[in-house]
């Protein structure tokens, strides 16, 4: 299994968001090549500013493996993490992140150029299928404007 290949299943996921009228961010947790956990954003659904698909995702995770930390799991997520998000895989302890389209609006990188907010352990990888990531949150987007 490739990242490709994980990246197509969070997409999936933002595609899920996408159809509900919710910022289509979508995103997966992997361990040992399986899909451990699933999440797509909802908060629109949920009315709740918190509910992102990576938190969505991450504590679909700590409650399927029984553990607050993740250190064995790649979140694979199709954009860029937040500051709220980049803070709560940081907790996790992931063992890898990897992202499709960075986020210039949103996303931690705009806050934190100088320093990373994942923990100093996680291996971060960032572009996977940036151009499909991309492309729905442009569609998204344009349609509301």
């Amino acid at each position: 299994m490739t990242d490709e290949y994980f990246m197509q299943q969070a997409l999936r996921e933002a595609e899920l968001a996408f159809e509900e009228e919710e910022v289509p961010i979508g995103a997966i947790v992997v361990m040992q090549n399986k899909i451990i956990a699933r999440g797509h954003n909802m908060t629109e659904r949920l009315n709740d500013p918190t509910a992102h698909a990576e938190m969505i995702a991450l504590t679909s995770a700590f409650s399927n493996i029984g553990s607050k930390y993740l250190p064995d799991a790649t979140l694979y997520v199709t954009v860029e993490p937040c500051l709220m998000c980049a803070g709560a895989v940081y907790w996790s302890k992931l063992g890898k992140i990897v992202w499709g389209a960075d986020d210039e609006k949103n996303g931690h990188q705009r806050l934190t150029k100088q320093q990373s907010p994942f923990h100093p352990k996680s291996e971060i990888i960032s572009g996977v299928l940036q151009e499909e990531c991309a492309a729905l949150m442009k569609v998204f987007f344009k349609q509301r404007r």
